[in-house]
């Protein structure tokens, strides 16, 4: 390389240089979960223009000599500045929410950026630059900051993440909680919502990873802050958009709104267990058919559970708003266009006859029809509609307080079959079964006593439903079975205890009938197929602080350092979770954990176990170390 040529691409890329520190060092403030470590590596970039500004004032003559490693280490400088500006740029405009579910993750990222700034310093020889002493001590005191930044990591927001776990686990977080989330997010308006919404929704569509988890975790959040901003300003202008913005033609409608299976506007998006989001009414119907699989990807779905994809609800309703699109008023029946139209699978003829035995017969044709009734609910999701729609429902319902144990045994399970179907689970309630069938769960028969709880189950998927059942007596009832019934019963009982007990005011009602003595029994007896389901429910009444007094007083920490230690991945899940409670802001559970070795386990957990329980686990963590240092 020539002088004259080494001179002019030293110049070049010293101004390069300089104009990258300036833009920068511009960069507005960050509003956000990442805001120190963005704003520390924002401070240290800013604190090089001196050693650039020097350089380039001085005059082409002086630059000629600059030695070509020197060239090289500043070619390496600025490939690690413009990545630096690149993950700021990323961290202003990405959305909030995903940077704060996954703060390790963003946290190396900068620590990555920050180790490869060093590397390009630590290659700059400031005694062959020929820069004034003053200059060479300001950026040796930079590079020593550097340095150590890149031999620590950032500082967790212990608090952030408390709030995070709190509001995800909880079905009903605590309003101050809630406020403090959204003051540190800095969404605090529904406009600051609508922008985080577009922000995710771009992140989705121009991300090549998976987003796992992360996805679920943020429509949570994303719901949950949603309700509390709309509680905190319910005169909120919903409108406030440009409506000169509106197109004037039919806008065509983004792929990702588009249910996979109708092809149509989604209005209700939920996803199943493999990840993929349809219409709740499309997917449910498929579901109710029979079919084990994702219609998309074939793949067998882990469980039938639909999780409302809350986000992209959001955004579609931002769409609609901007582009004068009309979401559909009713729900209607989901058709799938991608194949011809399907008959009614079922025979009516058949079912009018049962509907006169069951409303005018005597007791043994009474008996008949339920049980026939029975059957066909079973059979098939038609059957389910046709049933419901020609009025037998409330006659079932009536059947439930019948003397005769067979035939309210054939009239409970009827319901709960019939109760598959979401439209009849409103059919169900608005004729009053709730009180009814809990009854039977107190007097029937063992077998009418199990299909009554998981009847109740199946009606407690909806929300306002969770309210009316424990409020109806059903969590005693629920309780005794628990301890008296067959191992099936027994499940069902446990699942729908769970169910119910998403609702806070449940878990008080669990807790007082002295739910945790028999949850901590079923822990002690390994064998007695019943300690996923204990630790599930100890896990959801733990977050509530009746439920974490009454189980601590049972003594757990041993047991649940165990499970920890040698349980499933989601026994460890929640083991780690009802822990986490436990020694939330209690030192003497802190300090038994810790003399019990848990550190061990909740450092192998925080490595190798589910999302939820490594962030359970780093938490605790972080806890003992207090306990540790205050000892110290």
């Amino acid at each position: 390389m020539g002088p004259n040529e080494n001179s002019s691409k030293c110049g070049t890329i010293v101004t390069q240089l300089i104009q990258i520190i300036k833009e920068i060092s511009s960069m507005s403030e960050c509003k956000n979960s990442s805001k120190r470590i963005y704003s520390n590596l924002v401070r240290r970039v800013k604190l090089l223009s001196p050693l650039f500004e020097e350089l380039v004032d001085k005059e082409d003559d002086e630059m000629k000599f600059l030695p070509v490693d020197q060239l090289h280490a500043f070619e390496s400088l600025k490939i690690a500045l413009i990545s630096a500006k690149d993950l700021l740029k990323w961290v202003q405009e990405s959305s909030k929410l995903y940077q704060a579910v996954q703060r390790d993750k963003i946290s190396s990222e900068f620590l990555h950026i920050t180790e490869q700034i060093e590397e390009a310093l630590s290659k700059v020889s400031y005694n062959k630059l020929d820069i004034s002493e003053e200059v060479q001590e300001q950026i040796g005191l930079v590079h020593a900051h550097f340095q150590r930044a890149k031999a620590r990591t950032e500082s967790t927001d212990l608090q952030l993440e408390m709030d995070i776990t709190k509001v995800q686990d909880e079905a009903d977080p605590d309003a101050a909680v809630l406020m403090r989330l959204s003051q540190n997010l800095h969404l605090l308006t529904m406009d600051d919502l609508r922008k985080e919404s577009r922000a995710f929704h771009e992140m989705v569509i121009t991300s090549s990873s998976d987003l796992g988890d992360s996805f679920e975790m943020m429509s949570s959040l994303f719901k949950k802050l949603n309700d509390y901003l709309l509680t905190v300003n319910p005169e909120v202008d919903m409108s406030a958009v440009d409506k000169s913005m509106i197109k004037h033609r039919s806008p065509v409608i983004p792929d990702d709104f588009r249910c996979p299976i109708s092809l149509e506007l989604m209005k209700d998006p939920v996803i199943v267990s493999t990840g993929q989001t349809y219409e709740r009414s499309c997917i449910q119907k498929w579901l109710d058919a029979g079919h084990k699989t994702c219609p998309k990807t074939q793949q067998t779905l882990l469980h039938t559970a639909l999780t409302p994809n809350y986000v992209l609800k959001s955004l579609i309703t931002l769409w609609c708003e901007s582009n004068g699109v009309e979401l559909p008023r009713t729900q209607g029946a989901c058709r799938n266009r991608r194949t011809s139209n399907s008959t009614s699978n079922c025979d009516k003829a058949a079912i009018g006859a049962l509907l006169k035995k069951l409303a005018n017969g005597n007791i043994e044709e009474k008996r008949a029809a339920a049980g026939e009734f029975r059957l066909l609910g079973k059979r098939n999701a038609d059957n389910r509609v046709c049933i419901a729609e020609a009025g037998a429902i409330p006659l079932l319902v009536e059947l439930l307080s019948s003397p005769d144990s067979r035939t309210q045994e054939h009239a409970v399970t009827a319901l709960l079959n019939l109760s598959i179907n979401d439209m009849n689970k409103s059919i169900i309630v608005n004729a009053g079964a709730i009180q009814d069938i809990v009854e039977v769960l107190k007097n029937g028969s063992m077998e009418a006593r199990e299909n009554a709880a998981a009847t109740l189950f199946s009606l407690s998927v909806v929300d306002e439903n969770k309210v009316a059942i424990g409020a109806s007596g059903a969590i005693p009832a629920l309780i005794n079975l628990l301890i008296q019934g067959t191992p099936r019963g027994k499940k069902d009982a446990a699942t729908a205890i769970f169910n119910l007990s998403i609702y806070q005011g449940n878990k008080v009602r669990a807790v007082r009938e002295g739910i945790v003595g028999p949850l901590m029994r079923f822990l002690k007896e390994v064998d007695g197929g019943m300690v996923d389901e204990a630790l599930a429910i100890l896990a959801i009444l733990a977050s509530h602080p009746e439920g974490k007094i009454s189980i601590g007083q049972a003594e757990p920490i041993s047991l649940l350092v165990e499970f920890i230690r040698t349980g499933s991945p989601r026994n460890r899940e929640n083991a780690a979770a009802v822990l986490w409670s436990l020694c939330m802001g209690d030192v003497k559970h802190l300090k038994l954990a810790k003399e019990l070795n848990a550190e061990q386990v909740l450092k192998e957990l925080s490595e190798n176990g589910t999302d939820r329980a490594k962030r359970k686990a780093s938490s605790l963590l972080e806890f003992l170390e207090r306990v540790e240092d205050a000892a110290d």
